[in-house]
This record gives C-alpha cells, structure tokens and sequence, in this order.
C-alpha cells in the first residue's frame, strides 16, 4: 500500500535530476515498528531546498562557499574579477600603444614637432589610429592574437565563477537564511553550523547522516593539507644548494601552481577527481611504473614552463611595476618592510588550518618578528652606510638648492632620475643604520613569535642572538624587495626547479600518497596526517612522559614508528588548534585523552611547584607560564592571576619578575613612534580584576594599561575570527585557573590558551628530549621563601625570558 506521502514524492521528483538519490532515501526511510508494515514515510522537502540534495563535488561547493563568506558576498566577488579581466586588457593595450602608437622621437625630443610650435602637445606625441595600425608587425599580431585568445577563455572563466556564485548566493539565502550583508558580521564557525543543520534537513552528501566540524575542513583543505605534510616531510622543491651560494630556500607562488597542478589537478596526477585516489597507489608492487610516470609529468609541465617562461616573465614584470608604481612614488619604504614568505606560511600552517585562520595567527606575530631581525645589524655596514649617507645627502642637497634658486635646474636631462636614484640610495642606507635607542632582547621577541606561530625549530632554542638563526628566520620572515623579486623571477627559475629538484623524488612521493593517504566515509581519500591522530603519528616527545617500561612496551601497539614520527608536534599542536577553534567537534577517545593528560599534568605540576617549600627540578608548566607572561602586558597579568590561585606568596616573586621583563618592552614602545600592536587580549579584564588581590599585582596593572590600550590593539574583522565567538569550551587555562563567573569563554581565551600551550608543549619536548645528566638545578643563595627572591632554572638563565640579561 503507497500512501498519498509517496503520490507527492513521486509527482515532485518527476524531471528531477536528483530523482535517483530522493528515490534511495524513500526506500531507506521506512518505518519497521509492528502494525506499520508496508507504509512507508517520506518528508516531502521544501521547492527552494530540494536543488541542495546530493552534491556531487562537496570539494568545490565547500570551498565556493568558504571563499564566498570571506570575500563578502556576490558583488564584491563578481567586481573583483571583472577587473582583474580589465586589468589583462588594459596592460596588453598599454603595451601596444607605448610600442607603436607614440612618436618616440618627438616625445624626447630628437625631433621637432610638424607643428610650428615651440611646445611638444599630446597631438603631437600621439600616433593617429590608422598610422598606428599600419605600423604593426607580425609579432604584434601574434601577441594579440594570443591575448584575445586568453582574454576569451578568461572572460568565460569568470562567467562561469559569477554562474557559480549566483549559485552560492541563493544557497546562503534560502539554504542558511544569511543575506549578503550579513556576512561581515557573521563568523565562519556560525556558517560552518548551519550547514550542519541543512546536512540534517537536506543530505548534501548522501554517505552520512552528519557532518563533522573535520568533514568540513577535509573538504576544503584536501589537497592543502597534503601540502603541509609533504612540507613536513621535506618533499617540496623548497631547498637546494647552488655553487658559490650555497643553500637556497625559495617557493613562489609560480612553483606552488605547478606543484599542485602535477599532484592533484593535472591529467596523470595522483588523483582522478578532487576526492579520490587513483587505484593503482593503492598495491605496492607498481609504484616504480608510477614514478616514471610521475617523472614524465614533471619533465612534459617543466617543458611548457620553459616554453612559456619569456612571455610570463615579461608579464609579471608588467603586473608588479602598474601594482607598485604609485605605492613606491608615494612610499618607498614599501620594499624595506617585511612579509611572510610563501614557504614560511607553508611551512608553520596547522593541518586543517583555513586561510584566514592562518593569517590572524601570522599577524599577530609580524611585529615581535619585524622588531627581532630589526634588532640585527653589521657595526661594518653601518660604518659603509653612513658615509655613503652623507655623500648622497650632499649631492642631493646641492641639486634642489639649485632647483629653488632656478627652476630650469629640473629640466636637465637625467636631474630628475638622479634625484630619485639618490633618494634610493639614502633609504637603503638608512635602514642600515641601527637605532641608537633599541634595547636587545632576542630570546624575549623568539619566545613571543614562537607564542604566535607555534613552530619553530627546536635547535634555536638558547640561540636567538646568533647570525645563523637570524640567517634561517630570513627564510620565513623575507624583505617585500625579496618576495617581489623572487615572484618575477619564478617564471626563468622554476622549469629547472621542477626537472632538477622535483623530479628525482618522483618515487618518494609516489611512496608517499600510498603510505600516507586514508579512506574516509563521505569525505573520500585525505592525507593521514590530516586525521590528527596523535596515537598512530604522534612524537611520543611531545606528549606526557610515561614509565619507559610502559611506553617502550606499546610503542608498536600505538604505532609510533619511527618513520612516522612528527618531528616537529605538528600532529599535536593541531589537535589542541582545532579543538580550540571548535569546540562542538566531538574529539575521539585517543585524542581526547591526550588533550585531558596534557592539562590535567599541568595543572597537577603547577600545583605541586607552588604549594612545595624547596625548589624542585625545572618544571614545563611554570616556565611556560613565565614565558607566557612576558610577551604582553595581558599575559603578564594572566600569568600572575594563575600564580594567585595556586600560592599568593609565590605570585609575588615572579610579579617583580614580570615587571623586570615588561619594562624593557615599555622604554621601547617610547621609541617606536606607536607602531608596535599588541595581540587582542582585552577580554581578560573582568576576570583580572577579581584575581589580582595583591596591591603589587594592581601596581604592575596600572603601569601597563596604556601599554595595552585600544588604539594599540589589532583588531579582526568579525568573519576573519578563529573559532567561535563565545570562545572555547576546554582549555588549558580552565584547567589552571577556572572559568570567571562574569566573563564565559571570552574569545581572547582561544588565542591566549593556544600560546600558552605552544610553549608547555615545547618545554615539555625539550624536557623529553634533554638527558637527565644534563638537567641541573640553579637557584639563588638564601632562603627560596624570601620575598625578594626569584624562582631562577636553568632555562631562564640560558633565556633572557625575565628581562636580567637585556643589553
């Protein structure tokens, strides 16, 4: 017996494309319960709504979605292409009517104008059109031939992106109930529930009832995090030596295209769509054909970027000088400030870490990163730059002294490109100059970027102040001159990277995407490092110590072989990142025990240390929260309120510590006319308050709020904050201090906990990874519960991190 549910159902599905899938689910959804046999239930959906039912590529729609939210909608979208399609055009008509359509001659002045008159016009300098014309060759036609050819195939391209966000856009309205102007206010951890719900309503992916928080980020990350991995493994084209130079370390956004066109997009990649695996990785036996294989791609995709390196090497030139030319005019010390590299955002991303996600993170950093190489300079340079400061400021000064008594001094010939030459030379110079005022602290600015971006190599621990680690920190933390520079190189650099670099690990990444790639119901093929999964890729040194009996005994159980070890804690440091950021993710039992251990150790050390009389053995959690508290003056406070908690008298002693380590930050705030941003911590205020019981801890406050004012704060765009507004609901400051009764989860915790958490996990490798024969207990002659004693390791007399070794 039908029912008249199932009439509807089969009129409305009649001409639907979906008919097959909505078919599959009414068989499905039927009712067994005793005195209901044969009748079978159907939801009838909405008209506006059945068009999300089965998505066949979730990849593209999730990422069309992602980029939809953080682009600002369909008008923003939509104009934006439209001009980078003007920008090609006007740059080729630019080009050709410098080229043919101007009378170079008389423009400089070699040939009188046909006019009787004395004063060169634009009618004079300007080619008529069909003089113009008939001045081209059969090069210019070439060249124009081929750019209305990309001009069509890239004005149909972005059709179909507009076709496609239009799409998007009524799925936001009718789907997720979300306007256009909206979105700026909105979070992407709000539009990533909502389409939870609409999974719930509709099956956009027929192969699960829900969708997790991580089914959502494997979809738009796929291929990214396959990316960090082969980074991690050191598979990228990325360093090479070269003769007479040495060690080089680049990766273009050039390079970056191709490698991902030969790996995932390209015919003969790896993969056969956007979410699966091509069958032949899957057996051992054939993965030699495979390397050939691959090897063959590399070498044919090498080819063509040789064949067409001239004609991309001529247009970035154009691209960058019209993007930069009224930037430099006005500003030229564009090109001396700094910029995260592309290998340096590659190199500290988090696994399922979204770009806005990343970028916050590298903001937050820039600072203390720009004011650590800042503080770098050469007493022989300085000396050079100097003197030739003063020689180029003479010559200058004489030339615009001349100009005010006689303006006719401009109009002769190169005065004017001598002048800019000069000025050239006086900014380069200066900013080899170091700042008499600038007070040194590398290992303090080291410990708060490596708050900020989590990873750093661990052998610079201790070493901040050498030329080496500067040298190796240049290769994250690049001049915009470099980055610029290395952007138009890329086009002549990168066929030889790719047949001399890349393709003789033809078989390592074969080996890879076979060994490190898994099946995931409704999500298809994704890296394994991906997974998070600390039992199967985790570093033991960068978890909890447990007996070495135990832990050697199920070293094979948990799978910690040593080629899948994660070097870094990358594995680690994601999952505590991504169940920050999402908190409703439901964490699986080996991670959820490795984030309880994490902080449940914590807070059981922190309280051992602070209610123990004598000194004890260098302790992670209380060196990390010493680290913590000198990156900012909010943090300080924090660090001192935690202390609080656990012993008022102790909280004391390191309150002076603190205020010893801040000060220096303040004296040099004075000197940098306002330019250091703080990272966002105000949330903290109301919970400070209540804690900070002592009259010292109130003084430090005092003397630190302007410090930390508003004006000083970078602030983030609602639609660019990490995670949810509301802030975590686990975190490793809970676990140490509480939550405040007046301020729940304010979304400053998720920022300051992650810090917090970046530096315990590195003290507590550096603990697993140190001999015991090594570690020795420094401390202070005279009573340790004196009042002005400070709790001193090891650790912190090697690391200026209280501010006694500033110079």
């Amino acid at each position: 017996m039908i029912s008249s549910t199932d009439t509807n159902y089969q009129s409305l599905n009649e001409g639907n494309p979906f008919r097959k899938e909505n078919e599959e689910f009414h068989i499905q959804d039927h009712d067994d319960t005793p005195g209901h046999s044969g009748i079978m239930l159907h939801v009838v959906p909405e008209t506006n709504k059945a068009r999300w039912n089965h998505i066949e590529d979730l990849d593209s729609f999730f990422t069309r979605m992602y980029n939809y939210h953080q682009k600002h909608g369909l008008s923003v979208i939509a104009l934006d292409e439209m001009f980078q399609l003007f920008k090609f055009a006007f740059v080729v008509w630019l080009l050709t009517f410098t080229i043919h359509c101007i009378d170079h001659p008389v423009l400089f002045g070699n040939d009188p104008p046909l006019t009787n008159r004395t004063k060169v016009t634009l009618r004079d300098v300007v080619i008529p059109m069909r003089e113009c014309i008939d001045n081209f060759n059969g090069l210019t036609y070439l060249i124009l031939l081929l750019s209305i050819l990309y001009f069509v195939v890239r004005f149909l391209r972005v059709i179909y992106l507009i076709t496609q966000y239009l799409d998007m856009k009524t799925f936001y309205l009718n789907a997720l109930h979300m306007d256009d102007k909206e979105l700026d206010n909105t979070t992407w951890h709000e539009v990533k529930m909502k389409i939870r719900e609409v999974q719930s309503e509709q099956h956009m992916c027929i192969d699960k009832e829900q969708l997790t928080e991580l089914d959502i980020y494997h979809r738009i990350l796929r291929f990214k995090n396959y990316m960090v991995a082969l980074m991690n493994k050191n598979l990228l084209p990325v360093k090479f030596h070269l003769p007479f130079i040495g060690e080089v370390v680049t990766l273009s956004r050039g390079l970056m295209f191709n490698i991902h066109f030969i790996l995932f997009r390209g015919p003969g990649s790896p993969f056969q769509n956007n979410w699966q695996l091509r069958d032949d990785f899957n057996f051992r036996s054939n993965q030699v054909e495979l390397a050939q294989r691959l090897s063959k791609l590399i070498m044919w995709v090498a080819i063509a970027n040789l064949i067409l390196a001239p004609v991309i090497f001529i247009w970035q030139c154009l691209y960058f000088s019209f993007s930069y030319a009224n930037v430099l005019r006005k500003d030229p010390g564009t090109l001396g400030m700094r910029t995260w590299s592309n290998y340096g955002r590659l190199y500290l991303r988090h696994f399922n870490e979204l770009e806005h996600e990343l970028d916050a993170r590298l903001n937050r950093a820039y600072d203390y990163a720009d004011r650590y190489l800042g503080s770098f300079s050469s007493p022989l340079m300085a000396v050079v730059a100097r003197n030739i400061l003063f020689i180029s400021g003479g010559i200058l000064v004489l030339i615009l002294a001349l100009g005010i008594y006689d303006e006719y001094v401009f109009q002769v010939e190169h005065v004017l490109t001598i002048i800019t030459i000069l000025s050239v030379i006086g900014l380069i110079c200066r900013t080899m100059i170091p700042d008499e005022n600038l007070i040194w602290c590398p290992e303090q600015l080291m410990t708060a970027i490596l708050a900020h971006v989590h990873y750093l190599p661990s052998h610079w621990k201790n070493k901040a102040h050498t030329a080496a680690v500067r040298k190796e920190f240049e290769n994250l933390f690049q001049f915009k001159a470099g980055y610029l520079l290395n952007e138009i190189l890329s086009p002549l650099v990168t066929p030889f990277i790719l047949i001399f670099v890349f393709r003789p690990k033809a078989l390592e990444l074969v080996k890879f995407f076979r060994s490190f790639t898994v099946s995931v119901k409704g999500v298809g093929n994704v890296c394994s490092f991906a997974q998070m999964d600390v039992r199967k890729y985790g570093n033991p040194d960068w978890q909890i110590p447990k007996p070495s009996l135990k832990q050697k005994g199920n070293l094979e159980d948990n799978g910690l072989a040593a080629k899948n070890e994660d070097d870094n804690g990358k594995i680690e440091l994601s999952l505590i990142r991504f169940t920050l950021t999402n908190p409703e993710w439901k964490v699986p039992l080996e991670a959820a025990n490795f984030l309880n251990e994490i902080r449940e150790h914590a807070a059981e050390d922190l309280k051992n240390t602070m209610t123990t009389d004598t000194d004890t053995k260098p302790n992670p959690i209380t060196e990390s929260l010493i680290s913590f508290g000198t990156i900012d003056a909010e943090y300080s406070s924090l660090a001192t309120s935690v202390f609080n908690a656990y012993n008022v008298q102790r909280a004391e002693l390191l309150t002076s510590s603190f205020k010893q380590s801040y000060i220096p930050y303040k004296a040099q705030n004075r000197k940098m006319d306002n330019t250091q941003i703080i990272p966002q911590t105000s949330g903290f205020e109301q919970m400070l308050q209540q804690s900070l019981g002592n009259q010292e801890t109130n003084i430090l406050k005092l003397q630190t709020s302007n410090v930390s004012s508003l004006e000083n704060m970078r602030k983030l765009r609602i639609n660019k904050v990490e995670g949810r507004l509301q802030g975590p609901s686990e975190a490793l400051l809970y676990n140490l201090y509480g939550i405040d009764s007046k301020v729940k989860n304010p979304i400053d915790i998720t920022v300051a906990d992650m810090c917090l958490s970046t530096l315990y996990l590195h003290e507590l490798h550096k603990q697993n990874t140190t001999p015991k024969s090594e570690t020795t207990i420094h401390t202070e002659a005279g009573p340790s519960t004196s009042k002005k004693s400070v709790i001193v390791t090891k650790a912190a007399e090697d690391t200026p991190l209280l501010g006694n070794i500033c110079s």
